[in-house]
């Protein structure tokens, strides 16, 4: 049976304790790419990592693993949640999926967080892990997002790399909706 994990990215912590945002698994186009998914009979989970905005590698590895990980998941992952496929797909070279997309992958490059959480080596073929490896960037994003971007480019050429004009970090702010259907369609 299809399945997809779609993982949320880091909300400062005040953003992560204000009732005036949806938590991060709820916020953006999370939840309406879940929907869309079930439509298309794709059971659709978005975990919520606790205490997110100070992210423990353990933790997010504990949330993903309560799911099924197969030959028929897809995996989507949305600025630090690309990040975290990226490391986790490296670490797990046994791991075999349908598609995995990245969606504004984020790397720490720039060291902006004080982290461990990206201390590793990315898989040179980890592109083989899945049948379809996509990344979408945007023109206009954050320079730390381009440049991780960059930095994945030389890692894994052969990924399929999808530039967006103005789409920004891919938020319901910077893209004004919370549709996406380029990225359900590469989905299905």
């Amino acid at each position: 049976m299809k399945n997809a994990i779609i993982l949320h990215g880091l909300p400062s912590k005040k953003e992560y304790y204000s009732d005036k945002y949806p938590s991060a698994s709820n916020s953006h186009w999370l939840p309406w790419l879940q929907k869309q998914l079930m439509i298309h009979d794709i059971k659709a989970d978005t975990p919520e990592v606790p205490n997110v905005y100070d992210p423990k590698w353990e933790l997010f590895v504990r949330e993903v693993e309560r799911f099924d990980i197969t030959p028929e998941t897809i995996l989507v992952g949305h600025s630090m949640g690309a990040g975290f496929w990226v490391r986790y797909l490296s670490e797990h070279p046994d791991i075999f999926v349908d598609k995995v997309i990245l969606v504004a992958p984020w790397l720490n490059l720039n060291h902006e967080y004080d982290l461990t959480f990206f201390d590793f080596e990315i898989d040179p073929v980890i592109v083989s892990h899945a049948n379809k490896f996509i990344i979408f960037a945007s023109d206009n994003d954050q320079q730390s997002v381009q440049d991780s971007v960059t930095f994945l480019q030389d890692k894994i050429p052969t990924a399929i790399f999808t530039t967006f004009h103005n789409y920004g970090h891919f938020t319901l702010r910077s893209m004004q909706t919370d549709a996406f259907p380029e990225l359900l369609e590469s989905i299905l």
